[in-house]
């Protein structure tokens, strides 16, 4: 098996305190040039994994069909065993099935459809940016980032205002903590929470169907059956899932590095960038998903490695995504960057159906900023969160003024 070059500093990518503990990007910058994949052991009672970390190598096996994501697709699922949700998901689902499934969904996520839900996320960022101007410091992480992706979602799913708080509280549990010393068991309790939350909504939106996703998952068809409650429920979760978290840490990421870059901040607001120059900037510089995860399906050769049938293989999107032959000076943050050939939604047959919905969101508050706020300060040190899927942070204390 393949190990890090010599000169490689190892961390063990299978503990979420290892990004918080450590600079990830002088790892991956060290590991593209010496060890570009590479077995990575996770010891006696767990399988290890390979590790992709180029940017062509991470793009090609996205579409590559020897790569299966049924039996997971985020590491700690995958290295627990297969997913439970394997085949019914869209997001663990392979073809023939997958391309049925995606079909399916695609319809609610055209910007069409998504007309009307757009615009509630413009009222709402421009309501909250604007209550938090010249109120002194406020954390805009749970005041602003945490309202935005979660109500856009639940517009979508036609979710009762009432219940959006509980769906937030286990959305964050189930995929990062707060803190380092998070169990399994609150993050599986919490993915169960969100699961048994779904198929009773799904059950009451079989028998009274309404103009909004779950109803349309409810009444739908696949392979001319109905789609079962659990099926609704696990790409429900996944939308779940997909639409708040790597949204909300977008977010927050892009305000941090607006305040640590006053220079592009400047540019932003003087429109001497694009708005959707700058959304493709934010993207690629937070990669809030740092991941994904396959498993072989047959032998799959990568640079005179030889990734075995059945062997996990994990793709690093974070790494890719700061590739010094793709992106020139990486790790500046450059609102105009162009092209920006980022892979923070992913590639190929399971590229994000949310993306058009998360670029919206992310124009969304970077048009409110710059309409509404003239100054951003940090106000104490942003909190990060603990996972070893996502990225950023959960508590961002600021100011804004006019």
């Amino acid at each position: 098996m393949s190990q890090p070059a010599l000169g490689v500093r190892s961390l063990d990518l299978t503990d979420p305190a290892t990004f918080v503990d450590n600079d990830p990007h002088e790892f991956w910058r060290e590991v593209r040039a010496a060890s570009p994949v590479y077995w990575h052991d996770s010891g006696e009672h767990r399988p290890g994994f390979w590790v992709v970390s180029r940017h062509a190598d991470v793009q090609a096996l996205y579409h590559l069909d020897a790569l299966s994501s049924e039996r997971g697709n985020v590491l700690d699922v995958v290295l627990r065993g297969d997913d439970s949700a394997g085949g019914t998901m869209l997001a663990v689902t392979d073809p023939p099935r997958h391309g049925r499934m995606r079909e399916l969904l695609r319809t609610a996520f055209t910007p069409r459809v998504l007309a009307d839900v757009v615009e509630k996320v413009r009222a709402r960022t421009t309501a909250l940016i604007t209550a938090v101007v010249d109120a002194g410091t406020f954390d805009f992480a749970t005041q602003v980032a945490d309202q935005i992706p979660m109500n856009t979602i639940c517009d979508l799913l036609s979710i009762p205002a009432e219940d959006r708080p509980d769906l937030l509280r286990w959305n964050k549990m189930a995929l990062s903590s707060d803190h380092a010393d998070a169990s399994e068991l609150d993050a599986l309790e919490a993915r169960n929470e969100i699961l048994l939350y779904f198929m009773d909504v799904a059950q009451e939106r079989r028998s009274m169907p309404g103009d909004d996703v779950i109803s349309m998952l409810a009444t739908a068809e696949l392979d001319g059956k109905p789609l079962t409650l659990d099926e609704i429920a696990v790409n429900c979760y996944s939308l779940i899932l997909g639409g708040d978290e790597t949204s909300r840490l977008s977010a927050i990421c892009a305000v941090l590095a607006l305040v640590e870059h006053p220079g592009q901040w400047t540019a932003l607001k003087s429109g001497e960038v694009s708005l959707n120059s700058a959304v493709e900037e934010v993207l690629r510089w937070a990669t809030p998903g740092m991941h994904l995860a396959r498993t072989a399906l047959r032998d799959v050769e990568l640079h005179d490695v030889t990734m075995r049938r059945g062997d996990i293989v994990t793709l690093w999107n974070i790494s890719a995504n700061n590739d010094e032959t793709v992106f020139a000076e990486p790790r500046r943050f450059d609102l105009s960057r162009s092209p920006n050939k980022h892979l923070s939604f992913g590639n190929g047959p399971h590229y994000c159906l949310g993306a058009f919905l998360g670029r919206a969101e992310l124009r969304a508050l970077l048009s409110a900023l710059v309409a509404g706020v003239g100054r951003m300060e940090l106000a104490g040190k942003p909190h990060p969160i603990y996972s070893n899927f996502l990225t950023g942070y959960d508590s961002l204390p600021v100011q804004f003024g006019h």
